[in-house]
Order: C-alpha cells, then sequence, then structure tokens
C-alpha cells in the first residue's frame, strides 16, 4: 500500500479549496436549471425550492455551507447570514456572477 501525502503533492492548493469551487459551480448550474430572471435580469431562486430539489438533495452534502461559500465568494447573495429549511424557504437566492 501507498501512501500519499496530499498537502506535499499539490503543495499550498488543497484539496477542500478545490471541492469548495466544484460544488459552487454546480450550484451556479442548479439555480441557473431552478430559477427565473427577476426584475432587474439577474436569475433568482427560492431557498426552498433549492433545499427541496431531489437532484440537489443529492448533489450537495452540506447545501447550506455551500451557500455561504458562494456568497462569501460573491457568486450568490441572499439575505441574512444563514437559511434554515421552513423559516427562509421564500428567501431569494440570487446569482451574481452568471
Amino acid at each position: 500500500m501507498i501512501w500519499i501525502n496530499v498537502p506535499k503533492l499539490f503543495g499550498s492548493f488543497s484539496v477542500e479549496k478545490m471541492n469548495v469551487d466544484h460544488e459552487i459551480t454546480l450550484l451556479v448550474d442548479e439555480i441557473q436549471r431552478l430559477g427565473s430572471k427577476n426584475a432587474d435580469g439577474r436569475t433568482s431562486v427560492k431557498f426552498g425550492v433549492l433545499f427541496n430539489d431531489d437532484k440537489c438533495a443529492n448533489l450537495f452534502e452540506a447545501l447550506v455551507g455551500t451557500l455561504k461559500a458562494a456568497k462569501r465568494k460573491k457568486v450568490i447573495t441572499f439575505d441574512g447570514e444563514l437559511l434554515l429549511q421552513g423559516v427562509h424557504d421564500n428567501v431569494d437566492v440570487i446569482l451574481l456572477q452568471e
């Protein structure tokens, strides 16, 4: 059995960053699939629609975490800091980068 030291192999580029960036890309695809253009011409989808979609449920291990990471990178925006199922189902998740 061969053990590989991942941080040495990739240097400062971490596998975690790669996974987060990939999940954000998938999130953008799902917002485009499920959303529609709002009055400002940006694609928007309700959080409840994303959360309750079967494909999203299978794609994202932690949808809320992916949403927070995408918001931090200014790929999306939504009101508030954290979205919770039920309470925030009608909150718009707006795509800033198409």
